[in-house]
């Protein structure tokens, strides 16, 4: 290769390749309505005036309805059994506290709980994600037993 031509190649590729260099980084995707984000999250405390293990409106499972100095609100609680297998009942007159974040569903806003507190009892209901902790069955330790050949 002669020097133009060597020259002329080098020209595309910088013209080619310029328009990388002056990019600017992509900005951080703002969260979606109805996402859960941690660095929202707030703490309330509150006596429950209502509780039903199985909400008939979605998001289904446990819900209260709390009233807190701030006036009443409902809470998500997550699955109804992931609070039962935890011995974590909950009945009119308790006192809550709950860490969480409120979301805006359809034309509802809903408390939605990450941790529930009673008395010294605490338990994560979601994750710092937002998404519900599974309810996990316990294994039936003689049925498990009987498939390893035990009996």
């Amino acid at each position: 290769m002669d020097g133009r031509t060597l020259w002329l190649l080098g020209a595309v590729v910088l013209t080619l390749s310029g328009g990388t260099f002056g990019q600017q980084p992509a900005a951080a995707p703002a969260p979606r309505t109805g996402e859960y984000d941690v660095r929202r999250e707030s703490e309330v405390v509150g006596t429950v005036v209502a509780y039903a293990a199985n909400s008939k409106s979605a998001p289904f499972g446990a819900r209260a309805t709390v009233q807190t100095s701030s006036g009443v609100m409902d809470v998500h609680l997550g699955d109804p059994r992931l609070l039962a297998a935890n011995h974590f009942s909950i009945e009119t007159g308790d006192t809550l506290r709950i860490v969480g974040e409120t979301l805006t569903t359809g034309n509802t806003n809903l408390f939605v709980a990450r941790i529930v507190q009673k008395g010294t009892q605490s338990l994560a209901v979601r994750t710092a994600r937002g998404l519900p902790v599974p309810y996990v069955a316990p294994r039936n330790t003689q049925s498990a037993a009987m498939h390893r050949g035990v009996a």
